[in-house]
């Protein structure tokens, strides 16, 4: 099939990786240009959104967004990796007296602007090594707190030893170490048993198509999202063709009203001609997508 520029909303099955996601596109799409906005660890399912083709320069823009997860915690049990694919680390009584109230006053103090630790099992790099390499080796390291945002943080049910929870949370928050938290909270300790993503930005994951239906072009046009509707969380402005063309030349075009805000994504004819940068009364390209 003849494979446009675009972003695919994808479900993630349980198992597989993030990467062996976007192999699978590539296999059934026929193009090697894809990349993800977002990994999800493979006990996880939900939401992956892959940019194909020059969308994939569009990543940058759409992996710092909000992201929302459904999660289940298991109480009373702590593992290396904060999640069920790890080795127990400790065994706490106490879980079956917890209340839904007692579980409520413990998560409201993760609500907001708060500092967490990452997982020692995480992707993320300490001197160029990935943490998880170095847990594995049996290193541990001290990480400092990083400031993240809990933009909602609900309990769904709690069925002792299972506690089952929404997030919407920041780009960067692990939802295992929130659960940890709370466990920790709670005295009882904790780890994530399931997680599923739910939503990327304004980007749904009613809307995403399974890996088996990648080989379908009909579901792969139903379910794509051009580039600019993409960037659906970003101002739109629209341009003119002299505007377009400036633009496409990497030129400043001036606006002719206030820009919503100091990046906008700039349209033609309903088509992406850049992200630019607006300010001053003018507009000046970042990424430029017009032919």
């Amino acid at each position: 099939m003849t494979v446009p520029d675009m972003v695919l909303p994808v479900d993630k099955p349980e198992g597989p990786t993030s990467h062996d996601v976007v192999a699978m596109a590539r296999k059934a799409l026929g193009i090697r240009r894809i990349g993800h906005t977002g990994t999800l660890d493979p006990f996880a399912s939900g939401l992956l959104l892959l940019c194909i083709g020059k969308a994939t320069r569009l990543a940058e823009y759409l992996t710092g967004l909000a992201k929302s997860y459904e999660a289940v915690a298991r109480l009373g049990i702590t593992t290396d990796t904060e999640d069920l694919e790890g080795q127990p680390l400790e065994e706490r009584e106490g879980w079956a007296d917890l209340t839904p109230h007692a579980v409520l006053a413990a998560m409201a103090g993760f609500k907001g602007e708060i500092d967490q630790v990452p997982p020692q099992f995480s992707a993320k790099k300490v001197d160029g090594v990935a943490m998880h390499r170095r847990a594995r080796r049996g290193e541990h390291v001290e990480l400092a707190p990083r400031a993240i945002t809990v933009h909602e943080l609900e309990l769904r049910s709690l069925d002792v030893p299972f506690m089952t929870f929404h997030a919407r949370c920041s780009s960067g928050t692990y939802v295992r170490s929130l659960a940890r938290d709370i466990g920790e909270e709670l005295g009882v300790g904790a780890h994530l048993t399931a997680l599923r993503r739910t939503s990327i930005g304004t980007h749904p994951l009613g809307g995403a198509i399974t890996p088996d239906q990648l080989g379908d072009p009909d579901a792969v046009s139903r379910a794509s999202l051009s580039p600019l509707a993409a960037l659906a969380h970003l101002p739109t402005v629209v341009v003119d063709p002299q505007g377009r063309d400036r633009l496409a030349l990497g030129q400043s075009v001036e606006l002719t009203a206030e820009a919503a805000a100091p990046l906008v994504a700039v349209a033609h004819d309903s088509r992406l001609v850049a992200i630019a940068e607006a300010g001053e009364g003018v507009l000046r390209p970042k990424k430029v997508f017009a032919q």
